[in-house]
């Protein structure tokens, strides 16, 4: 063997011991056996650990995925409204210092704009469109826009509100719709597990929810110093976080059900603190009930002013408890309830066999009922306890509770309107043309007022309502210059449709823009 031969054997002898050696120091220190590349799709660096086994834990998962069912079956019943308002101060119904209505969020920014824009919270009553929301939500609005959670965007027509008892009631024509389920909220207890959903800070957070518990019933966050005999006062208390925004949403039990609209917060920030307050869902349900039906608010009454039951009371007459409201004084000499025998002093514990533990109590139990009907009261005097029936009167109706003329969709026009629209219009002037500051050479039909039952309602904007009226230029591509001209294009419907041509008086010269309407029969 040459040493050539010799010194290869040597070197892949020691390449190979190498090797070897490389191996076995490889396997002690556990290095990688695999490069990154290989490393894709392959067993994870991380092994996953299985959940512990919390026996204990189990019935608070089956209340997550009870919480969480209730909100998927309420949300779609829920909407984020959009109101369009005459910029205006903001009225506090009387609320002392520190308590706030989550009052709808200004949406446009800017010092002193012309229009304000704001929005709110509601939920779907019926499967015909009627929802429930708060009156603070869509006052003085001239166009509300509501909003599904499924997406699709709807204009609202505001059917009426009640100031005495901040609720409100909006219309919309649509589809496939998922009503909420009301409760009662007689029945609510104290301690109750509540959601809230809603909308806070506007289109921020929208369809938001929020969890808490009652914690109290029959609140009268209003200023004692600002009642009147109309206002009712019963909210129901929770700590479930709501902030502006969420007004007019539903406060829900945990089987789905509405309890209240989330209506005020008790704050000095302007944001949550703790405290907030919804109205009770049995008296926005009579509320709702009356304007639909009638478009108004009119409320009965025994003709006697009431307060809570004192110690001294309970003490003096040797009530079980200090529940009852107490007759303080009548409302005059032809007062139903003193003529029927009621007298200063007595402690009306019940109406029709139901306890009256409270004043918002009895203001609901015959508020409500129709004026001139008898009602059973129950009222304990020094004598002992006796029956008696008063016939019930009616308050005047407050005519800014009252429905919008142009806003009820639901009932037939005030006369017969003079063209398919519903709408009352006159031809511009020069005069009219400069008062609302549009362009000198525009011509057309200005929009005074719109009728009942008015397809225009929350698309076109009347003069009777703002200051911004709009001005009908073309129909179906035709000019408008007389209400002759309008009636003749309106012929020209396609399916029931016509496409307008309009211009909003802005006071600079006016901003165009096209609105579909359709028409109202022959």
């Amino acid at each position: 063997m040459s040493n050539h031969t010799r010194n290869w054997l040597k070197l892949s002898v020691l390449v190979g011991l190498s090797f070897v050696l490389g191996l076995f120091f490889a396997g002690l220190l556990d290095l990688p056996r695999t490069s990154s590349a290989q490393q894709e799709g392959g067993p994870p660096l991380i092994v996953p650990v299985d959940a512990p086994r919390i026996p204990a834990a189990k019935p608070l998962a089956e209340i997550s995925a009870a919480y969480s069912a209730v909100v998927e079956a309420v949300r779609p019943s829920v909407v984020f409204i959009q109101a369009e308002r005459p910029d205006q101060p903001v009225a506090t119904r009387g609320l002392p210092p520190g308590f706030e209505l989550p009052r709808p969020r200004n949406s446009r920014p800017g010092e002193d704009p012309p229009v304000e824009q704001s929005s709110g919270s509601g939920f779907i009553v019926s499967a015909d469109g009627y929802i429930l929301t708060n009156r603070h939500v869509i006052e003085g609005a001239t166009h509300v826009t509501v909003k599904l959670l499924d997406g699709r965007s709807f204009d609202a027509a505001i059917v009426g509100s009640d100031k005495d008892t901040d609720v409100g009631v909006l219309k919309i024509e649509a589809t496939q719709l998922t009503p909420s389920a009301l409760g009662s909220s007689d029945a609510v207890r104290v301690g109750e597990w509540v959601l809230a959903i809603g909308n806070p800070l506007g289109s921020d957070l929208t369809f938001s929810v929020t969890q808490g518990i009652v914690s109290a019933k029959g609140r009268g966050v209003l200023d004692p110093n600002d009642r009147n005999e109309k206002q009712i006062a019963d909210f129901i208390q929770t700590d479930a976080a709501i902030n502006r925004g969420n007004s007019g949403g539903p406060l829900v039990n945990v089987r789905g059900e509405v309890i209240g609209i989330n209506s005020a917060i008790a704050s000095f920030t302007g944001y949550f603190a703790g405290y907030a307050f919804a109205v009770p869902i049995d008296l926005a349900r009579n509320v709702m009930n009356q304007i639909i039906r009638n478009g108004k608010v009119t409320r009965a009454a025994l003709g006697v002013s009431v307060q809570d039951v004192s110690a001294e009371d309970a003490a003096y007459l040797g009530l079980e408890s200090m529940e009852g409201v107490v007759v303080s004084a009548f409302a005059g000499e032809d007062s139903p309830a003193r003529r029927a025998g009621l007298e200063v002093g007595d402690v009306i514990t019940g109406v029709e066999g139901r306890p009256v533990r409270y004043v918002a109590q009895l203001q609901q139990a015959i508020a409500f009922r129709e004026p001139g009907t008898p009602v059973t009261i129950t009222v304990h005097r020094s004598s002992g306890q006796k029956e008696i029936t008063v016939r019930t009167i009616a308050i005047p109706s407050d005519p800014e509770s009252a429905a919008p003329v142009e806003a009820r969709r639901d009932t037939k026009p005030t006369s017969a309107p003079s063209n398919r629209l519903g709408v009352v219009v006159e031809p511009l002037t020069p005069l009219s043309v400069r008062q609302l500051g549009l362009a000198t050479n525009t011509k057309g039909l200005l929009v005074k007022s719109l009728l009942r039952g008015s397809p225009g309602i929350g698309k076109l904007l009347p003069l009777d309502a703002t200051t911004r009226a709009d001005v009908i230029l073309e129909v179906e591509g035709r000019d408008i210059r007389t209400e002759d001209d309008l009636r003749s294009a309106l012929g020209d419907a396609r399916n029931g449709v016509v496409t307008l041509k309009l211009v909003n008086a802005d006071g600079n010269g006016g901003v165009e823009r096209v609105v579909r309407l359709r028409v109202m029969p022959k």
